[in-house]
């Protein structure tokens, strides 16, 4: 038996990534100012998007997961919020093409403030300090007073996401994300790149079937789906006494969720099954995800399945392959092996990003698209293979036109990573890449789904 749950139950389990605030007072203050606080997210919301993935599951259903490295306080801005909100839609325009299947659009939004770190402190020209926490931890800046950790911080961190889901509310239910708008979604530099020029000819022919249903009756007014879209928000259960603070009991149901976010995940640094990220996640009622990197043993893996889906609701748990493109068709095959063996339901889905990351010849931490993309053409591949269902991608992206991923159609350079390099942490597709990626990824479900289409016919003939 599962010991009883309660959200301050992390507590009292070994904990890492947890920054060292100097003002214990300071700390309860806000977390009790954070407790008054409405909900960012509802449980209904949150139990609809379990649906959406349960439906993934099954592989009925395909995961587009995407969004920010680290949300910052100065890079706050409505523009930011449209353009990134914008590339998600392409991008699920083009994978629903693909895939032939609705797309699950869950953001990296309204919430992605707090990072792990490979260390606690960073050293500079003799002088430690602190690591960068992310924005809702502590500041960029190397000083002493930017990065002792404040626990106001997270006061600002709320109030960003409130107004960032209010915007985003707005884009999908209030006109924005209606398909008749989709030649609009492609702006600026986006629209003058090879990958703009495909999905222009793509937007075409979406038009084309618009003005056929339209002729038939079904248009914007009559049919809600062509001119609202669903989007989810989802960010990492890093800063455990804010996820705590709007940890809620859903008057409906009586179970509890944790409102700030409706999907929340744990990471590959945070993932022991004894440890206190594991213990929190356990007891709320969100759909969750698992970070699951090239060290994760298959028993490990199934012991933390038991432990955040005991009982095995489709839906409930995503697992977040982050390999490496070297290493993900020798690590993959024994996980999938052992979730198919012990009919686990879950959903499979490759962050490309995480296991790529690199140093370029020029000092920029840095990705290669090549690399992101061999990734993901390996977890299809094991997945074939291996007869089970690859049903989403989970990418780090922004709609601003920034220089921190090497090669792509634009062919970005070492030499021009400093062009516009403007993450607060790890480096991000630009919404040109995240789009001709999406592409890539669509011809292998089209292929896929043919392929299947012709089996079934073999069968029946």
């Amino acid at each position: 038996m599962a010991q009883k749950w309660t959200p301050d139950g992390w507590r009292g389990k070994p904990i890492r990534q947890l920054p060292d605030y100097p003002d214990e007072a300071a700390l309860a203050a806000v977390e009790a100012t954070l407790r008054n606080y409405p909900p960012l997210v509802f449980a209904g919301e949150a139990r609809r998007l379990k649906q959406s993935l349960a439906a993934v599951a099954g592989g009925r259903a395909f995961l587009l997961q995407g969004g920010d490295c680290a949300e910052s306080f100065a890079e706050f801005h409505p523009n930011n919020i449209r353009d990134t909100f914008r590339v998600l839609l392409q991008m699920a325009v083009v994978l629903t093409y693909g895939a032939a299947c609705p797309v699950v659009k869950v953001s990296r939004m309204a919430g992605q403030f707090a990072k792990p770190r490979s260390a606690d402190e960073e050293t500079q020209n003799g002088v430690t300090l602190p690591a960068y926490r992310g924005d809702i931890v502590n500041g960029m800046e190397f000083t002493a007073a930017a990065r002792t950790p404040d626990p106001r911080r997270m006061l600002q961190a709320f109030s960003q996401a409130a107004a960032t889901l209010n915007l985003l509310r707005a884009f999908a239910q209030g006109g924005y994300a209606d398909l008749h708008r989709v030649h609009s979604w492609n702006q600026g530099f986006v629209a003058e790149s090879p990958a703009g020029g495909r999905y222009q000819e793509l937007a075409d022919r979406l038009t084309e079937t618009l003005d056929f249903m339209a002729a038939c009756g079904l248009t914007s007014e009559t049919t809600p789906q062509i001119r609202e879209t669903d989007l989810f928000t989802s960010h990492e259960a890093l800063l455990l006494p804010y996820e705590q603070a709007l940890t809620r009991i859903d008057s409906t149901s009586g179970d509890w969720y944790d409102c700030s976010a409706h999907m929340l995940w744990i990471g590959d640094r945070t993932r022991q099954a004894d440890g206190a990220h594991v213990e929190f996640l356990r007891g709320v009622k969100n759909p969750i995800g698992l970070k699951c990197g090239p060290s994760l043993d298959p028993a490990d893996l199934l012991r933390l399945i038991d432990i955040l889906n005991p009982e095995n609701e489709p839906g409930r748990l995503t697992l977040i392959a982050r390999m490496g493109a070297d290493k993900v068709e020798a690590k993959l095959p024994a996980l999938i092996r052992a979730v198919a063996r012990e009919g686990r339901k879950v959903v499979w889905c490759c962050d490309p990003m995480h296991g790529n990351t690199v140093t370029s010849s020029v000092g920029y931490k840095t990705r290669s698209v090549d690399r992101v993309l061999a990734e993901v053409k390996g977890f299809f591949a094991v997945h074939d293979a291996e007869g089970s269902y690859a049903g989403g991608v989970h990418f780090e992206m922004t709609g601003q036109d920034v220089t921190e991923c090497i090669g792509g159609a634009q062919a970005i350079t070492e030499t021009s990573l400093g062009d516009r390099y403007h993450t607060h942490c790890d480096p991000r597709l630009n919404a040109s890449q995240a789009l001709e990626l999406a592409f890539l990824i669509a011809e292998a479900l089209k292929k896929k789904r043919v392929g299947e289409v012709r089996r079934r016919a073999a069968i029946a003939s």
